[in-house]
């Protein structure tokens, strides 16, 4: 009796899987990126003037100073990573920020950078990314993907973007800083 009853199963399992109709498979869905990611863009601090033939100048007293209030500015962000151009005003800028979260400052070059590359690396992390007055209203608005913030005035050493994707989609804000750095200009 078993017999006859498996017999019958498998005949009418065949029977119900040979009619279907062949279905067309699907290509999987691209996973839709998630989670929440920030990224704290700064110009450089204040860089000495003295020659103005020096292609990549240190900073001043009062530039030193801040870049110590910016790190202080993002103790509690939680850093992730920090990102700095190669030039000395950059990675003197970002080395207090850097040291302060026991982190590794990365190179990159603004006019080379594959954004989307760059937004995939840091997926759910806390970035803080030091440029320069035409470069990081740049890099901003490559990780907004809009033109709203355009070429910083020379004198701006204070502003902060805080641009944040979340579940792929990017808010911006732009906040400013004042310093009581050390005026030894």
């Amino acid at each position: 009796m078993k017999l006859v009853k498996l017999f019958i199963l498998s005949i009418l399992f065949t029977g119900m899987t040979s009619c279907k109709e062949d279905k067309k498979v699907e290509e999987p869905a691209l996973p839709v990126e998630t989670g929440v990611s920030t990224f704290y863009l700064i110009r450089h601090a204040e860089k000495d003037r003295s020659d103005s033939e020096n292609p990549d100048p240190e900073l001043t007293q009062s530039g030193l100073g801040r870049a110590m209030h910016w790190a202080e500015i993002l103790a509690d962000a939680e850093l992730d990573a920090v990102y700095s151009t190669d030039y000395n005003r950059t990675s003197m800028t970002a080395s207090p920020t850097s040291v302060k979260n026991d982190i590794d400052v990365q190179y990159y070059d603004p006019s080379t950078i594959d954004i989307e590359k760059f937004k995939q690396d840091n997926l759910n992390k806390n970035v803080l990314v030091v440029g320069h007055s035409n470069s990081t209203p740049e890099f901003a608005n490559q990780l907004l993907g809009e033109d709203k913030y355009y070429q910083m005035d020379e004198t701006d050493n204070g502003s902060l973007f805080i641009i944040q994707i979340v579940n792929g989609t990017a808010t911006s804000q732009r906040l400013s800083f004042n310093c009581n750095c050390p005026k030894r200009d």
